[in-house]
């Protein structure tokens, strides 16, 4: 893989992952962010970077033309469920608009390589224990819709381009944890994510965390979700972008493991691998939250020849702690040394 790539939202918590794998596989990376979440010093100094809104079309051409870009990894959007909820508005502006306004500003340019960081909210609630690719979408909340519109957009361009513009659609699961080597991790300011509060907790960085609803059809009453490894994350946007530069088709993936854990379980983790106890309250649901939400995983193993090497809990949530600890003790400088 020697590919010149336009990262959007490279900055961010997992773009930042993908562009130091980029590097290590030997691409020339170009990170375009407008740092509305993301973090100028996340971005190694082997990559190039542009404060860059993705609604920015000149700017984006000038990017494009400039470093030669033959594929696009695109991580820019707002990911927020309840806000989605409150301010739908702001997700189909910024996630609907702006990624129309990439793609075609790739297919402008003849980038014809395309992956997208789409999510498993576009399954809304699954009817099955494991939800599959081929299971009918049916998002609940303005989030999933934005993803999902998404996708057709990009169905609907690569085949008016007939075949010509391929992507890969990768639906996440819930992404957690930090680089193993303690190099990056979740730096999001007001992050939702449970395994992030909940590491924040541990930490004193919080004096306490929510559970929203105990009264869910599930075991012990909470949401189940199916965690992955940002670092394993990181590694499947290397292979999709390897598989559409080789087929001749575009693909769809969930990026999940295939098996769940709990609110309380996850919560319990935490406090066992970062050996402190914290408070936790139970308030009421969140509008927009599926009781469970766990991926059918075969097809990315199979057609990408993708093996997750981080597939454990609680090293999941020792290295989402272990970043908290040194993210609280560090300045950003200290961490402007990432690729290696």
């Amino acid at each position: 893989m020697k590919n010149k790539v336009l990262v959007t939202g490279g900055a961010g918590y997992i773009g930042s992952h993908t562009v130091v794998k980029l590097l290590q596989a030997g691409c020339q990376v170009c990170v375009a962010d407008n740092l509305y979440s993301g973090h100028r010093w996340a971005v190694p100094r082997e990559a190039s970077f542009h404060h860059l809104d993705i609604h920015d079309r000149e700017g984006l051409s000038g990017a494009i033309r400039k470093h030669g870009i033959d594929s696009v990894i695109h991580f820019a959007g707002h990911i927020v469920v309840p806000e989605s909820v409150e301010n739908p508005s702001k997700y189909y502006h910024n996630n609907v608009l702006g990624s129309l306004n990439l793609i075609e500003c790739c297919i402008e340019h003849d980038v014809n390589r395309f992956v997208f960081s789409s999510s498993a909210a576009v399954y809304g609630i699954p009817e099955h224990s494991l939800v599959g690719e081929d299971d009918l979408p049916a998002p609940i909340n303005p989030y999933g819709r934005t993803k999902l519109v998404t996708e057709w957009t990009l169905r609907d361009l690569s085949s008016a381009s007939k075949g010509k513009f391929r992507f890969a659609s990768l639906r996440y699961f819930n992404v957690a944890g930090a680089h193993m080597e303690g190099m990056l991790g979740q730096a999001t300011p007001r992050a939702t994510h449970l395994i992030k509060v909940a590491s924040e907790a541990a930490c004193g960085l919080r004096p306490g965390m929510s559970i929203f609803g105990n009264d869910y059809e599930t075991p012990d009453g909470t949401c189940i979700r199916d965690y992955i490894h940002v670092d394993d994350l990181a590694d499947a946007h290397l292979r999709a972008l390897d598989y559409i530069g080789s087929s001749d088709t575009s693909v769809t993936l969930n990026c999940g493991y295939g098996r769940g854990y709990s609110v309380r379980e996850v919560v319990e983790c935490v406090k066992s691998v970062s050996g402190t106890d914290f408070p936790v309250r139970i308030e009421p649901r969140r509008p927009g939250d599926p009781p469970r939400l766990v991926a059918k995983a075969d097809r990315i193993r199979d057609l990408l020849g993708w093996t997750p090497r981080l597939d454990d809990l609680e090293t999941i949530c020792r290295s989402a702690v272990q970043w908290e600890r040194k993210f609280l003790e560090a300045t950003p400088e200290s961490f402007h040394v990432l690729s290696g």
